[in-house]
């Protein structure tokens, strides 16, 4: 066994090879060959740190070589030996083959040294970022799995405070003490809508769809049952208005991510001031796409939130934006549909969100 870096060289021409080999033997472990299916069997074998191959062969061209094991064997730095003047098939070396740099024959042996280090210190620098980016990507896999995890943990016992909360409700007549429930069912309840936004989140970055044929009634039925089944919004009235001439397809999980974190922001920013708080959900869906327009009376959202709307930021000391990351997730949701979304919103008039998706029957 070795620990000396690997170099291979492909050429037709034998003097070449001896003296490539000659020149760097001593620093490296050289593989020459004129052998397309040999300088293969050595990259299957070996790990190989450079590739060196001559343009002109008889059977196949350096481009077409590098060309043909680009994909199997991607961290190699490939350098192009060319004997002649040839720029175009330099600069298609670059473009089809990937390669770090070309050295023209006769080579100038300083100047392939320093192609070497070069090449190598590339090689290294790669090799480094491969191992950071593994690193990274377990790390975020174990963090995602942890908050998963416990979010999931968390939502039984927040759901036993909220019905001990319901019990206790019932049994106690001081207004006062009622009081001091609700607002612990409210606080339960925020936090209980905050676990299901990060159970969320977590399933909208995993690449599963859940592709269907979706009933835009019942979606927007259930969305809405959801909704009332977790907020006091008894002065709420939902105005509904569907148009569905055709089958509608797209991904059930995330449309519902959408639309339930749409719905809710118009519930959670009422204006409990007016006697008549309204949410008007409108569809009209064809066989191009869906489009869904979500309006309400309630708080408006100032022009300097706005542009901010759909950020991950915590704006629940305000009342003009939403708190949390439902309407964050709503957007990513949709990016993953393809879809888009935009919203206006009016100081006298409350807001009005529209997004489309496509349709994929």
């Amino acid at each position: 066994m070795t620990d000396r870096i690997r170099i291979l060289y492909l050429d037709d021409e034998e003097q070449n090879l001896f003296s490539f080999q000659a020149l760097f033997r001593r620093e490296y472990e050289v593989f020459t060959t004129s052998s397309v299916q040999e300088a293969i069997g050595y990259l299957n074998r070996e790990e190989v740190a450079i590739i060196f191959s001559d343009q002109k062969m008889p059977d196949i061209s350096g481009v077409e070589f590098f060309e043909s094991i680009i994909h199997q064997f991607p961290d190699p730095v490939r350098i192009l030996i060319t004997g002649y003047a040839d720029m175009e098939a330099v600069i298609d070396s670059i473009n089809r083959g990937q390669v770090y740099r070309y050295v023209t024959k006769p080579w100038d042996v300083n100047e392939l040294k320093i192609c070497v280090e070069n090449a190598l210190e590339k090689y290294y620098r790669a090799a480094e970022i491969k191992t950071k980016n593994k690193e990274l990507e377990k790390a975020n896999a174990e963090l995602e799995r942890f908050i998963y995890s416990a979010s999931h943990d968390l939502r039984a016992p927040v759901a036993s405070i909220q019905g001990v909360l319901q019990v206790a409700k019932m049994e106690v007549t001081d207004p006062k003490a009622i009081g001091y429930f609700e607002m612990i069912e409210k606080s339960t309840h925020s936090l209980n809508e905050f676990i299901g936004n990060i159970i969320h989140y977590y399933q909208n970055t995993r690449d599963d769809e859940m592709i269907k044929k979706i009933d835009l009634n019942e979606l927007i039925e259930e969305s809405i049952k959801k909704c009332q089944a977790f907020s006091h919004c008894e002065k709420i009235i939902f105005k509904t208005e569907i148009s569905q001439s055709t089958d509608f397809v797209a991904d059930d999980q995330r449309l519902r991510m959408v639309l339930n974190n749409i719905v809710n922001n118009a519930v959670k920013f009422r204006d409990e001031s007016k006697n008549e708080q309204l949410v008007s959900i409108q569809v009209i869906s064809n066989q191009d796409k869906a489009k869904f327009v979500i309006s309400d009376n309630g708080l408006a959202i100032t022009q300097d939130k706005l542009p901010l709307i759909f950020d991950m930021v915590d704006e629940s000391g305000s009342n003009t934006a939403s708190s949390g990351i439902g309407l964050y997730i709503a957007r990513e949701a949709l990016k993953k549909l393809n879809g888009n979304i935009s919203v206006t919103s009016n100081i006298d008039e409350g807001s009005r969100f529209v997004f489309e998706v496509p349709n994929k029957s």
